[in-house]
């Protein structure tokens, strides 16, 4: 009982405060007696504060204001990708407290070689959270590539398979497919919007279906793979097995020349080359008839584009769009509102670390041990 009624009293604060202990208890119909005892356990755990006086409305002297704390408690979002490792500590508040990221060559790697370097950043970033005076409780895993149960089952541009990474570092570590996590991240700290589609654009293509604020994971918690949706019946063969898929025309590999980098083809697009220029529009193009069986299946009220996606929104949105309004606009009249990421290419990190603050606000006594 009493941890869930700390579950309570941390989620009002959260979702509606600061509050005085008066008003939490009028909120979650718990006595002020239970209410002050909470909120004691709750700030020696450090995850609320006090601040000024305030009255509240109710009569006599102000009560003190209880609100989430930033300043002791932290949690860790890692993510392996296939050019780089990252690794963001978030505080409470959902504030970004620091944001380290090791460029790397990731493909075809040997699984022990990336996770010995991912021990050395964390190691590295809890130190100096440390330092800034935050505890960190949690991390999770943001990969590129299918999970169960603690074990990346498959992440074909890293070449991995079956490689358990659940107790790699000396933290409660969850692990997650990093388009699921991104749409998370874009969930808690971008758009804020309960129900879109989010398309991750890197060297695969993956999205994350979110549903009234959760994602949506199937069955066999498969979903959103859109970079293997066909565009193309019989087209070039892809990593997967299969022929045509998005992946192949809209993937990073597909956009970017030998060696060139996200930035270097912004710039010739913004000076007009008219090879990036065809190249965006073959991807807008692929992304929209994608984008068309996607909308057919899954009816999300906006679609928001992430990743690499997120930079090349502006060439890339003219095609996508036409492609949506043309094979839409008989069945729907307007399609779904095609939005940049505001969380660009941070998205599947800070996802990651938002996850283990939900599981905080879900079940403080469980998580900090109270």
């Amino acid at each position: 009982m009493r941890a869930r009624n700390l579950a309570v009293v941390l989620d009002a604060i959260h979702r509606t405060g600061p509050h005085t202990r008066a008003a939490l208890a009028e909120l979650t119909g718990l006595t002020k007696t239970t209410v002050s005892s909470l909120v004691a356990d709750l700030l020696e755990a450090g995850v609320v504060t006090e601040s000024g006086a305030v009255r509240g409305g109710e009569r006599g002297r102000p009560g003190v204001a209880v609100s989430l704390s930033g300043h002791r408690v932290a949690t860790l979002g890692l993510e392996i990708n296939i050019d780089y490792l990252a690794a963001c500590v978030v505080d409470l508040t959902r504030t970004v407290r620091l944001r380290r990221t090791r460029p790397a060559d990731n493909r075809n790697s040997n699984p022990a070689d990336i996770l010995s370097r991912l021990r050395d950043l964390v190691k590295e970033t809890t130190a100096e959270a440390e330092a800034a005076g935050l505890r960190t409780i949690g991390a999770a895993l943001a990969v590129p590539g299918t999970v169960e149960g603690g074990v990346l089952r498959s992440a074909p541009h890293l070449g991995w398979r079956d490689v358990r990474v659940e107790d790699v570092i000396d933290l409660p570590l969850a692990i997650d497919n990093e388009a699921n996590l991104a749409a998370l991240g874009e969930l808690w700290f971008g758009s804020r919007t309960p129900d879109f589609l989010y398309v991750s654009g890197e060297i695969g293509i993956g999205a994350g279906v979110v549903v009234g604020g959760t994602v949506f994971r199937g069955t066999f918690g498969l979903a959103g793979e859109l970079g293997h949706v066909v565009v193309v019946p019989d087209g070039p063969a892809c990593r997967c097995g299969g022929r045509g898929c998005l992946e192949v025309y809209a993937g990073q590999d597909a956009l970017l020349g030998p060696l060139e980098s996200v930035a270097a083809l912004v710039a010739r697009l913004e000076s007009g080359d008219a090879r990036a220029l065809e190249a965006c529009e073959r991807a807008g193009h692929a992304l929209g008839v994608a984008l068309t069986s996607a909308v057919h299946l899954l009816d999300p009220g906006r679609i928001v584009l992430g990743g690499i996606f997120a930079r090349l929104f502006p060439w890339l949105e003219g095609p996508v769009a036409d492609g949506l309004e043309t094979r839409l606009g008989q069945m729907r009249g307007t399609p779904p509102a095609l939005m940049v990421s505001g969380t660009g290419a941070d998205a599947a990190v800070l996802g990651a670390a938002g996850l283990i603050i939900q599981r905080i606000l879900a079940d403080p006594a469980e998580v900090l041990g109270l």
